[in-house]
């Protein structure tokens, strides 16, 4: 597919439907102070995070680790898909900046000094 200003730019989703922008406006207080110490104007590559289900339970997928993260149990969701995306980038971040992340044990197995 290609752009029907230009013809020639491949179309990307989000740039013509603005309902699959996140809603900035949902940002968890944990979100917004990433962003700033990250310095983003958006949310980068977390865009792409949502909200899934793994086994019946919510999940989040972790690319790095190819692997679904799982919500804790007893945690309520909102009804709102734009919400759950927003829980779901935070769950992500945290748990990659986690003790727990398989990458931070590889790290401190062969990490140099």
């Amino acid at each position: 597919m290609t752009n029907a200003n230009s013809g020639k730019e491949p179309i990307v989703g989000y740039r013509y439907d603005v309902n699959l922008l996140p809603d900035m406006d949902m940002l968890t207080p944990f979100l917004k102070e990433y962003l700033k110490i990250m310095n983003w104007k958006d949310l980068n590559w977390l865009e792409d995070v949502h909200m899934g289900y793994e086994e019946g339970r919510p999940a989040v997928f972790d690319r790095n680790i190819n692997g679904w993260v799982t919500v804790p149990e007893g945690m309520d969701l909102p009804d709102n898909q734009q919400e759950r995306d927003m829980i779901a980038r935070e769950l992500l971040v945290k748990f990659q900046m986690s003790e727990r992340h398989p990458l931070v044990a590889l790290k401190k197995a062969y990490g140099k000094v």
